[in-house]
């Protein structure tokens, strides 16, 4: 259970907010990062409490996508392992793994051998994908990708967590057959966006949804929805709500809230400010992206992990 699993407690806490950074740690903005000084900027994370890390899922650099990044370049679970080796405690995450783009049996394997390499500290954010190039290198139909994601998500959590299974699906079979290895414990699934299902669907197999930003109050109306949701599949079960936020930290502390694309540019107190009216609103953790930032990233780092997790804290 969930309950017992001390990564996803530590970091997920009922009206408290944890924070965590979106990989890469690299003002690179719409350009294809150089995804120098990684390590140096997880392991600083990591000493200033910041809770995770997070990576995406992209196959293919596509300059015509609204985002035309190329996420953190490496592999998404490659390079869990790499940062995980190079750091002793902050968890690591996907946000998230495309399940109709990898084979669920693949997957299974590459998420239970990281858990039991690095115990209690992966959590596996899933979507349906939004990337057309993705789907057409890979000869996966996007519009179909509501039933691909339905069928992938079955065998991921038979396949992870029965012995033995006969089962089959458009994927394959298992046929007294038993996956190796097993996770050490259950993995948290964090379901992005709908993932082309209802939210009805979201709250019942999720262990915690992330959703795109919106302002306070908008989010608010979403978080009750989703809450309601949770409260008619787990009862009082407590499941967290995780939301992005691209972020443009000012030096001046008094700097004044201004929108930027998703997210905020704003000083120290300002973004105090915001975070609060999120945590009153019901999210319980963020990952700045600071991609966009005009300042060192070290320096962003060093400025929230000094004086504003403290104050959430």
């Amino acid at each position: 259970m969930l309950r017992n699993h001390q990564g996803y407690n530590q970091m997920f806490k009922k009206n408290k907010l944890s924070f965590g950074l979106t990989i890469p740690l690299e003002n690179h903005h719409k350009q294809v990062p150089t995804m120098d000084f990684q390590i140096e900027r997880a392991q600083l994370a990591e000493e200033h409490n910041f809770q995770a890390l997070w990576l995406q899922d992209v196959l293919l650099e596509d300059p015509t996508f609204e985002d035309p990044s190329t996420g953190q370049i490496f592999d998404s679970f490659l390079y869990a392992v790499y940062l995980a080796s190079h750091t002793s405690a902050i968890k690591i995450g996907t946000a998230a793994t495309v399940l109709p783009l990898r084979h669920p049996l693949r997957t299974a394997k590459e998420v239970a051998s990281i858990d039991r390499l690095f115990p209690e500290r992966f959590l596996l954010g899933v979507s349906s994908g939004d990337r057309r190039k993705d789907f057409e290198g890979l000869g996966i139909p996007i519009m179909e990708r509501r039933e691909w994601f339905r069928d992938a998500f079955e065998m991921l959590q038979i396949s992870l967590y029965e012995e033995y299974p006969n089962y089959q699906s458009k994927f394959g079979k298992m046929d007294k057959s038993n996956l190796v290895p097993k996770p050490s414990k259950q993995i948290p699934i964090l379901m992005t966006g709908y993932c082309q299902q209802t939210l009805d669907w979201v709250a019942e197999h999720g262990d915690g949804w992330m959703f795109y930003p919106q302002r306070p109050e908008q989010q608010r109306e979403t978080i009750h929805q989703y809450r309601e949701k949770v409260s008619t599949y787990h009862g009082n079960e407590f499941r967290p709500f995780i939301m992005p936020l691209p972020l443009d930290l000012m030096e001046d502390p008094h700097y004044p809230i201004e929108k930027i694309p998703a997210g905020y540019r704003t000083g120290r107190l300002g973004l105090i400010k915001i975070l609060e009216k999120y945590r009153i609103v019901g999210v319980n953790h963020i990952m700045f992206g600071l991609s966009q930032s005009t300042r060192e990233i070290e320096n962003v780092i060093d400025e929230i992990g000094n004086e504003v997790i403290p104050y959430f804290q």
